[in-house]
């Protein structure tokens, strides 16, 4: 079973993605952990590498295309970023919300910073995030009509949100 699991910062992707794959023993990885790692590579934050990745293609291909290679080598994988539903062939396509104060709080909470901070970043982030989306692979973020779920992610705790997943896997 391939699973993909997106959702904007605070969303609580790869938290849910962590407890669906301890709970389904099933492997997962994540297109953050794979941006940050870049990043680091660079000697960057995630915010000068997002403004660096508008201007460099490059860097979101090398991540979509490492996603992809993965699923496709895996038969069962759980696969978490914002756009691994447009680029892997998954089972079941999960995109996760909640409101951008609790994805502030939740993020401030995270990386102990301001809230005021947080949002802040979240809104610079996310603006350069859709603009590469848009350029780079002509998809509008918002635009859900690829996923099989979309889960408020505000309404539930961590848990709960990865049994939900888990119920709609067994049902598809």
């Amino acid at each position: 079973m391939i699973i993909t699991i997106g959702g904007l910062a605070g969303t609580g992707t790869t938290t849910a993605a962590k407890i669906l794959s301890e709970n389904l023993d099933i492997p997962f990885v994540s297109a953050g952990d794979i941006f940050r790692q870049m990043a680091a590579e660079k000697g960057m934050d995630v915010l000068e590498f997002s403004k660096l990745a508008e201007d460099d293609i490059n860097i979101d291909t090398e991540i979509d295309h490492r996603q992809a290679k993965l699923a496709k080598k895996s038969k069962n994988l759980i696969v978490e970023g914002r756009l691994s539903a447009y680029f892997v062939d998954a089972d079941v396509k999960v995109w996760m919300i909640a409101p951008f104060d609790v994805r502030s709080e939740r993020i401030s909470q995270r990386e102990s910073k301001p809230v005021e901070v947080v949002k802040k970043e979240i809104q610079i982030r996310e603006d350069s995030e859709a603009l590469r989306y848009e350029e780079i692979h002509n998809i509008d973020i918002n635009n859900l009509d690829v996923y099989d779920l979309i889960l408020n992610t505000n309404s539930f705790q961590a848990n709960s949100v990865a049994e939900i997943i888990a119920k709609v896997t067994k049902v598809i």
